[in-house]
């Protein structure tokens, strides 16, 4: 049995390796991912650079100086037109838009009555810096009628933020949770792309065997067991082959871009727009920034990358191992790709719920019911389980008993699946001219 079901495994992975379009993907595909880091790093530097122009028609006494430009935002002061007049010089002028106060007899007044005339509806992040100065104006104007000096109440408005530290008295920062869940995300991505792409050769694979008859030589050979284990095992070594030569190709291929033509990838981060703003002068501010990026990278080199490679590794192939058991039996249940549509939804599904409530939970509470169920449940567990690791075993992460039990169900779902895909793919082989509903595969795992 294990000699043929080793020419089986050898006979899929050289069918998939020399295939033309196996060769050219695995060529083409880190350029297109290269380039396409680089093409989103030059439009995010393009959409950054963008200023927008607001002309400002004050025909109150208050707000005068209150709008000053910024990097992403001018301001252009309009004096002695009436209103129609602002409005037709900011349309000719190509300006974003025209902030209009009227005279009012006080600024509470004046707020209240303020409009932003644009062309389509206003961007958020500029209604947003607009109002924060009126909030800002109205706040202070509100504190010198209760006494309040201006020196005052700069001091009053001066940002908090709570200082963090571990029992252990080590200094910790904000939003490092979310880094990890992002990180343990991109892993169990990476799982459920391989999957849905490598269960789809697979599946193909049997359907070709299948309509060209060939499988019926095939089968007179070796057992249906013996040939769907050899063909998800094949499979998967391909595809294992061409995932580390794109993370090889496309790691050098991205440090030698980023080394010769200088390309900056911290624009991907939005680490400006995280930052706080400067309590100090600018030496104080590189100070607290350059602290954080160490907190930062403290951390995350303190994420258990032993672990998370190691777990990644048997998620990846009991995970994938399951799902392509699923494509084999629905490969050999039907006679062409037309057919498969009804039965791939179902597969597909657990997946992407893993993705999405995955996030949404561990991103909030990764020790909540939501999080531990999903991280337990078989056909969810590869992707939220990874999702988790990063914070580490025992204490603050997982507990140990949850990961040893998400393997164990791993294992046992695995031998559960890939017994009843045998059944039906030992069935629907040799099945030909007859589309099969839900009902009727259920009639085959009772053969």
């Amino acid at each position: 049995m294990i000699g043929k079901l080793a020419l089986i495994i050898r006979r899929e992975y050289l069918a998939k390796v020399r295939n033309r379009s196996f060769i050219v993907m695995t060529i083409l595909s880190p350029l297109l991912i290269v380039g396409m880091i680089v093409l989103i790093v030059y439009l995010t530097k393009i959409n950054d650079n963008e200023k927008r122009v607001i002309s400002v028609l004050n025909e109150s006494a208050f707000f005068y100086d209150e709008f000053s430009s910024s990097e992403t935002l001018s301001y252009v002061r309009f004096d002695g037109l009436t209103l129609q007049q602002a409005q037709d010089s900011t349309n000719s002028l190509g300006y974003y838009g025209l902030l209009y106060l009227p005279q009012m007899d006080n600024a509470e007044e004046v707020a209240q009555a303020a409009y932003l005339y644009t062309k389509d509806n206003p961007n958020t992040q500029v209604t947003q810096k607009l109002e924060a100065v009126f909030q800002k104006k109205l706040r202070q104007g509100r504190m010198e009628k209760l006494g309040v000096s201006a020196e005052q109440f700069s001091e009053i408005e001066k940002p908090f933020e709570i200082n963090l530290a571990t029992f252990e008295g080590e200094k910790s920062i904000k939003g490092i949770n979310e880094i990890k869940a992002f990180i343990g995300g991109g892993f169990g991505y990476a799982i459920m792309m391989f999957i849905i792409i490598y269960g789809g050769f697979v599946m193909r694979s049997v359907i070709e065997e299948k309509t060209s008859r060939i499988i019926e030589v095939i089968i007179s050979s070796v057992k249906p067991f013996q040939l769907m284990l050899g063909k998800i095992i094949g499979t998967s070594l391909a595809g294992i082959t061409q995932f580390v030569i794109w993370i090889v190709s496309a790691s050098l291929l991205l440090f030698l871009v980023v080394l010769f033509l200088g390309l900056d990838l911290s624009v991907l981060s939005g680490e400006a727009a995280m930052a706080p703003g400067p309590m100090g002068s600018a030496a104080d501010f590189n100070s607290i920034v350059n602290d954080d990026m160490l907190l930062y990278t403290r951390e995350i080199l303190n994420i258990p990358w032993a672990l998370l490679i190691g777990s990644f590794l048997i998620y990846f192939i009991l995970g994938y191992l399951i799902y392509s058991s699923i494509y084999a039996a629905i490969g050999a249940a039907v006679d062409n790709e037309t057919d498969t549509q009804q039965f791939i939804f179902p597969i597909i599904l657990p997946l992407m719920l893993a993705i999405y409530v995955g996030f949404f939970s561990v991103f909030s509470n990764p020790h909540g019911p939501i999080a531990v169920g999903f991280s337990l449940f078989p056909l969810t567990s590869p992707i939220v389980m990874l999702m988790r690791l990063p914070g580490g075993i025992g204490e603050g992460g997982v507990p140990l008993w949850q990961l040893i039990l998400s393997i164990a169900l791993l294992i046992v779902t695995f031998l559960g699946i890939v017994t009843l895909a045998a059944k039906i793919y030992r069935v629907g082989i040799l099945m030909y001219g007859k589309r099969p509903t839900y009902k009727e595969l259920f009639k085959w795992l009772r053969y």
